[in-house]
């Protein structure tokens, strides 16, 4: 299976499961599928194809290049007592372009936007045994006023437009998530004070903990009670590292609520523009950025491979480049999650 890697690691839970791998798919140029009733359980769909790779790319295994108004996906997948006794999110990294999700026939969620991850809460639509996932996604691909970045509206490649992506494109996952949990955080770091403030959205009422490490030596912790809602700490590091090009610097964040723990990280650095010049930690730094359109030979918007990705960051800095220019598509935490390691 391509891409077993946890997607989020910035926020990463260990109850997950990855849903990457062979899934039934059918292209509906027509976009008849919802009179065809294909999103009902025992409706099947006529191809496979290998998820998170658009239908587009040969890594996905159709490498159908022409256009397609809509495509639909499904795939079973078991789930014990345990994992349906609280809450159950299902993920999808990046779909193209307007997504919907039906579990076991009934549709469960919506999405329109082809670039970001997103996340259906499917509690109520699963249960313990087997379940039936379905995607549709729609995509107008001549449609202008669709954000397609370097997507080309022709059916070749011209100028700088390249191959379409068409349905999923980023790893699905599933997460299973306990009643009280951390919903979302934000990070602003002081790199003078040598502080980190947690911006957290919590649900239901516990303790908020927050502990850093540094190279796996502990710099500090820090708690805050909540009944729910944004919660907000600063956490006092004990050790201050700032993170530098070319060398990187990360601290590893665990936070505990309740019973839910998610493991993050986060970089100490301050960042300025001023009189021209661009500044990092107080010193003036001479961007050298390497243009990054994010298109690969087989995947099209999709890297095979964790690998691949690190392999690229690390071409550009043994070219002398210093950061890149990321253009015209979000690119995966992953990739971003290497840039931050490494400098």
């Amino acid at each position: 299976m391509y891409r077993c890697e946890h997607p989020k690691p910035q926020f990463e839970r260990a109850a997950w499961i990855n849903l990457n791998g062979e899934w039934d798919f059918e292209i509906d140029r027509g976009n008849s599928g919802y009179a065809r009733k294909l999103y009902e359980d025992d409706k099947t769909l006529g191809m496979k194809i290998n998820v998170p790779f658009c239908p587009q790319c040969k890594l996905s295994g159709v490498e159908d290049k022409d256009f397609m108004s809509s495509v639909w996906y499904k795939k079973t997948v078991e789930l014990t007592e345990e994992q349906v006794s609280g809450i159950v999110y299902l993920h999808f990294g990046a779909v193209d372009y307007l997504s919907t999700v039906f579990i076991n026939g009934k549709r469960a969620g919506k999405h329109k936007g082809g670039y970001v991850s997103f996340k259906v809460d499917v509690t109520e639509f699963v249960h313990a045994g087997t379940n039936t996932i379905c995607l549709h996604a729609e995509d107008d691909e001549r449609d202008r006023l669709i954000p397609r970045g370097k997507q080309s509206e022709w059916y070749y490649s011209h100028g700088c437009d390249y191959t379409r992506t068409t349905g999923i494109w980023q790893t699905v996952w599933m997460e299973f998530v306990p009643k009280t949990h951390i919903e979302k955080v934000k990070y602003l770091t002081d790199a003078e004070a040598g502080t980190l403030t947690v911006m957290a959205d919590l649900c239901g009422a516990d303790t908020l903990t927050v502990s850093a490490a540094f190279e796996g030596k502990d710099c500090g912790s820090a708690s805050v009670a909540s009944c729910g809602g944004q919660a907000v700490l600063t956490l006092a590091l004990t050790e201050k590292h700032l993170w530098e090009l070319g060398k990187g610097g990360l601290y590893d964040l665990t936070l505990t609520y309740g019973d839910d723990v998610v493991k993050s990280y986060f970089g100490l650095r301050s960042i300025a523009y001023c009189n021209n010049k661009f500044y990092l930690n107080g010193k003036s730094v001479f961007q050298r950025l390497v243009l990054d359109q994010g298109f690969n030979p087989e995947g099209v918007y999709t890297a095979p491979s964790d690998e691949f990705l690190a392999a690229d960051i690390d071409l550009s800095m043994a070219m002398g480049f210093n950061g890149a220019r990321l253009h015209e598509k979000v690119f995966e935490p992953l990739f971003l999650e290497y840039c931050d390691r490494v400098g």
